[in-house]
């Protein structure tokens, strides 16, 4: 069967499949029906990756590719069960984790409560509440929030994000080789360089203070899969991989949940009355004391209702990372040529109007029967599908329920006086974060 032309499938069916000419195939996964096929039914079809000549540079090499972008000849198989195998071991969706960013939620409260009422950008106290619990994760503690080292790796982590969003076309369309040349990645390469010095340091620590019996993250995990990988040449437990892993996981870790909640902080000064009634939802429930626990999310439907569509709405990342064909595939009654890349458009899913009743309001009713009782919704895919599926997904659903819950459990959230109403302005990097705005946090 040939692959259409684009003009064809739009005929056809809409934008439901684009077909572009580039440095490969390229091709497009649009509307939930295509998605659902393609990462459901077809998942062993997309479940390579494309070799990316920037990441080959930083990550140096064969077998230290990470987990992210690492192609399934690249160690992805192994990385990807090591990672989720440490996120349950370390509690990702038991009591232990939940205690940490329970924690940590208390305080980004005393952050916020230490601003008295006053103007603020809350962007910064965010990304370094949620990257506090990478931390916990990865070195076993956290750190204050002006320590000078934790402010290098967020702001580093940070900048290597935006440079490589900056500059996406010209990074995948070159070719192997990229090293000859001047251009930011150049400037990703040089900033890479210096957090991995900062990781280097803390990996050495980890390595002098250890205990093999009893690991504290997943830097004692790793270092214990690699004397057992000792004489294995093809391994990816290396320590430049253990590197790349950790940098992998502040930049996508910290991005994606920080992004969401700050998005859902700017609807809820745009929307008072469903702040109101969450807060009405909360205090019945909860109260206004004791801390949210993830138990509690069964009583709190409307809440969930709230931070579901603030996801949806929020679409912090509109289209997956690249995906490579192993073999022609037929998707929709169209075959997508063996090493095509797809991309899947995540943002036609959670704004498809075949799926939505308002696709393009913030509407909470979306995960709520006539009963005002949660309800799941297929088309709800904010964390990807299939075999590439955010594999910290019970980490985030996690930290956007703590920390939001408890957020509105002590704060009422306002547009500071004599100050314009905030603008739901897009800005676009690896994630969608809302133009800078100021709230007021007046403690209840």
């Amino acid at each position: 069967m040939p692959v259409p032309s684009r003009k064809q499938l739009e005929k056809k069916f809409g934008p439901a499949i684009s077909l572009k000419a580039g440095w490969k195939n390229i091709v497009i996964l649009n509307g939930f029906k295509m998605i659902k096929e393609a990462l459901g039914q077809k998942a062993e079809d997309f479940i390579d990756r494309p070799s990316v000549p920037l990441l080959n540079l930083i990550s140096h090499g064969k077998n230290c590719a990470g987990i992210l972008m690492a192609t399934c000849s690249n160690g992805w198989r192994e990385q990807r069960r090591f990672c989720v195998s440490i996120l349950k071991n370390f509690g990702m969706g038991k009591k232990m984790l939940g205690e940490r960013v329970s924690e940590e939620a208390g305080y980004l409260c005393s952050e916020f409560r230490s601003k008295e009422g006053s103007p603020f950008d809350p962007k910064n106290l965010i990304f370094r509440a949620v990257g506090n619990i990478i931390c916990n994760l990865t070195f076993g503690d956290r750190f204050e929030y002006n320590d000078e080292t934790f402010l290098k790796l967020m702001q580093m982590t940070e900048e290597i994000m935006k440079t490589i969003a900056r500059s996406i076309p010209q990074l995948l369309a070159a070719g192997s080789g990229l090293s000859c040349f001047p251009g930011p990645h150049r400037k990703v390469q040089k900033l890479y360089e210096e957090i991995s010095a900062i990781l280097k340091e803390i990996v050495n620590e980890h390595k002098n203070t250890r205990d093999p019996t009893v690991p504290r993250d997943l830097i004692d995990a790793f270092l214990e899969e690699m004397e057992k990988a000792k004489g294995k040449p093809e391994s990816t437990f290396n320590e430049q991989n253990l590197i790349n892993i950790i940098v992998e996981l502040f930049g996508a870790g910290t991005e994606t949940s920080s992004s969401t909640i700050l998005w859902g902080l700017l609807k809820m000064v745009l929307h008072p009355e469903v702040q109101k009634r969450v807060q009405e939802e909360v205090d019945q429930v909860i109260g206004r004391v004791k801390s949210p626990m993830m138990k509690d999310q069964l009583r709190l439907p409307y809440t969930c209702a709230v931070i579901h569509e603030i996801q949806r709405c929020a679409d912090v990342t509109p289209i997956s990372f690249p995906f490579l064909t192993h073999r022609d595939t037929e998707v929709g009654k169209f075959v997508i040529p063996k090493e095509t890349i797809v991309f899947s458009h995540f943002s036609s899913v959670l704004k498809d109007e075949t799926m939505w009743e308002k696709p393009q309001e913030f509407y909470p009713e979306h995960f709520l029967d006539a009963n005002g009782k949660f309800v799941k919704r297929e088309a709800f895919l904010p964390f990807s599908a299939g075999r590439h599926a955010c594999p910290g997904e019970q980490l985030a659903k996690m930290e956007l329920f703590l920390f939001f819950t408890s957020l509105l459990q002590h704060f009422t959230f306002c547009i500071p006086e004599n100050y314009p109403r905030p603008k739901e302005e897009r800005l676009y990097a690896l994630t969608v974060n809302p133009s800078p705005f100021q709230i007021c946090a007046i403690p209840r």
